[in-house]
C-alpha cells in the first residue's frame, strides 16, 4: 500500500470513528464498566468509561459525549445515590441537553424517579436486561441528537403564542355551565369566587379568566390565603416598612402593590384569618392599603379572583367569615365540579396529560390504549384532576413498554374497596385520610381539627402530597 493510499485509509477510518455516538460509563465497579463496554462497543458503539464522579465530569468538560450511562451510588455513598445526584445536578449545569441515562442496584423507584426530575431522561436497573438497556441508549440517543433544536424551536413557539395560554379541556355536559360563565365575566373587571373540591382545577380557570380580561398583559399574582400564619400573610398581601418586625430589614412591596392593573388570585379564602378579614374588605372597597408599619395609604386596582373547597356559608353561619366580605369577593360565583362529574373529560385529559410529560421526559411512548383509558374512566379520582395529572405523569416515568399499561397508573383502591392496605404506600394512606376528612368537613380547618393537625401543618401534607385546588 502506497504512503497516499495508507493516509487515506487513516483519514477514513478516523472520519468513521468520529461518527460513532460516544457513550461515557461512569461506575465505581471495575468489571460493571468492562461489562458495558463490550455490550455497547458490540452494538457499534464508541465507550469510554469513568470510575469517579470527578473523572466523569473532566471527561464530559474535555470532551462531552453524545450520552451519559452513570451510576447513582459511588465509593463515598453506597447506598442513598446522593453522590450520584450531586454528579447529575452538575452536569445538568454544564450541559443540560446532555442525556442521561441512570443506574441504580437498589431496585429504588422513588431515586430512579427523582433522578428523572433532576434531568435525567431515563434509568436502568441493575442487574440490567442487555435488550432492555441497548433499546433505552437508542432512544435516548435519537432524542438527543435533536434536543437543542427542538428546545430553540419550543421557545420561539412560546413567544409566538404570547407565553402560553392556558387550556382548558372541557367537553363533558357538567362543564358547559362553567364555560358559558367565563365566557361572559371573563373579559369583565368583576370579582369572581371559584367553588369546588381540593384537585379541580380552581388555580386553572383563574389563569384562564385572567387571560380572557382586558387585563391579560398585566400581571397575575397567587397567593394561599390559608397556608400562612396571620403576620406573614399581611405581610404578603400588603408589603411592609423596614423595622415593622424583627426580620423586616428592608422595605418590601405586597402582593396588591405588585398585582396593580392585574389580577390577584387568592386561593383557599374560607380560610384566611378572621382578624385580616376588615383589612381586605376596604382594599376591596376602596383600593386602598397600607404596608405593615407605615401609615402611608397606598393604592392600587386590582381584579380580585378567589377560591376555596370549603363551605363559605357554614364559615359566615359559623362567625368564621364575614358576610360583607363575602358578598365582595362573590360578584359571580363559578362552581366546578368533581372529576366523577366529568367522566368524559377523562380521555381528553388523560392524553393531554401524556403528551405534556412523555415530551418533557423526553419519552418515545406511542399513547394509551383503550383498556388503560377504561381503567382511568373507573376510577374514582377522589383527588380530581390534579391526581389524574400525576397518574400519567407516574405511568410516563415507570412505563417499560411502548404503551402505557394500566398498571403503570399505580392507582390507590377506590374508598370502600377491601384491599390490603399492604397494597397502599404511606403517603398514599395518609393522602387518602386526607381527601376524606376534607370531603366530610367540607374545609381545611375543620378537617385539620379533626385529623389532629395545625392548620399549617395540614397545609404541608397538601403540598407534599400534591393535594391542591
Amino acid at each position: 500500500m502506497t504512503d497516499n493510499a495508507s493516509m487515506q485509509a487513516g483519514n477514513s477510518t478516523r472520519d468513521l470513528n468520529a461518527k460513532l455516538p460516544r457513550i461515557l460509563v461512569a461506575d465505581d465497579q471495575s468489571d460493571i464498566r468492562e461489562a458495558l463496554r463490550l455490550l455497547l462497543k458490540g452494538e457499534g458503539f464508541k465507550v469510554e468509561t469513568a470510575g469517579t464522579v470527578n473523572a466523569a465530569l473532566a471527561s464530559i468538560d474535555t470532551d462531552p459525549p453524545d450520552l451519559l450511562l452513570m451510576d447513582l451510588n459511588y465509593s463515598r455513598d453506597t447506598t442513598s445515590g446522593r453522590e450520584g445526584m450531586d454528579l447529575l445536578a452538575r452536569i445538568q449545569a454544564m450541559d443540560a441537553t446532555l442525556p442521561v441515562v441512570v443506574m441504580t442496584g437498589f431496585g429504588s423507584i422513588e431515586l430512579a424517579v427523582e433522578a428523572m426530575r433532576k434531568g435525567a431522561r431515563d434509568f436502568v436497573q441493575k442487574p440490567w436486561d442487555n435488550a432492555r438497556l441497548l433499546a433505552t441508549v437508542k432512544t435516548q440517543l435519537e432524542l438527543g441528537s435533536a434536543l437543542k433544536r427542538s428546545r430553540r424551536l419550543e421557545a420561539e413557539n412560546q413567544i409566538l403564542r404570547g407565553d402560553g395560554a392556558p387550556e382548558l379541556i372541557a367537553l363533558s355536559k357538567a362543564m358547559q355551565p362553567v364555560l358559558k360563565l367565563i365566557r361572559k365575566v371573563g373579559p369583565s373587571a368583576a370579582n369572581v369566587l371559584i367553588l369546588g373540591e381540593n384537585g379541580t382545577g380552581k388555580s386553572l380557570v383563574a389563569k384562564v379568566l385572567h387571560a380572557a380580561s382586558t387585563r391579560k398583559d398585566a400581571p397575575l399574582l397567587t397567593l394561599n390565603a390559608g397556608g400562612l400564619s396571620e403576620g406573614v400573610l399581611e405581610s404578603e398581601l400588603f408589603g411592609h416598612v423596614k423595622g415593622a418586625f424583627t426580620d423586616a430589614r428592608s422595605d418590601r412591596a405586597g402582593r396588591f402593590e405588585l398585582a396593580d392593573g392585574g389580577t390577584l388570585f387568592l386561593d383557599e379564602i374560607a380560610n384566611a384569618p378572621l382578624s385580616l378579614q376588615a383589612k381586605l374588605l376596604r382594599v376591596l372597597e376602596t383600593g386602598e392599603f397600607e404596608r405593615v408599619g407605615s401609615s402611608r395609604t397606598l393604592s392600587a386596582d386590582v381584579r380580585i379572583i378567589s377560591a376555596t373547597n370549603g363551605d363559605l356559608d357554614a364559615e359566615v353561619k359559623a362567625g368564621r367569615f364575614r358576610q360583607d366580605l363575602r358578598f365582595r369577593l362573590n360578584t359571580i360565583e363559578i362552581h366546578l365540579p368533581p372529576l366523577r362529574d366529568r367522566k368524559e373529560d377523562i380521555e381528553s385529559l388523560a392524553m393531554h396529560f401524556f403528551s405534556q410529560h412523555a415530551a418533557r421526559y423526553r419519552k418515545t411512548i406511542r399513547g394509551i390504549p383503550d383498556d388503560a383509558l377504561r381503567t382511568l374512566e373507573q376510577h374514582s379520582w377522589p383527588g380530581n384532576v390534579r391526581e389524574l395529572d400525576h397518574a400519567i405523569e407516574r405511568a410516563v416515568l415507570m412505563a417499560e413498554g411502548d404503551e402505557l399499561l394500566a398498571r403503570d397508573f399505580m392507582l390507590s383502591p377506590k374508598p370502600g374497596r377491601s384491599e390490603s392496605l399492604d397494597d397502599l404506600s404511606l403517603d398514599d394512606m395518609e393522602a387518602l385520610l386526607i381527601r376524606k376528612a376534607l370531603a366530610k368537613h367540607g374545609g381545611a380547618t375543620a378537617a385539620a381539627e379533626a385529623l389532629g393537625l395545625s392548620r399549617s401543618a395540614l397545609y404541608r401534607r397538601l403540598q407534599r402530597l400534591g393535594i391542591t385546588g
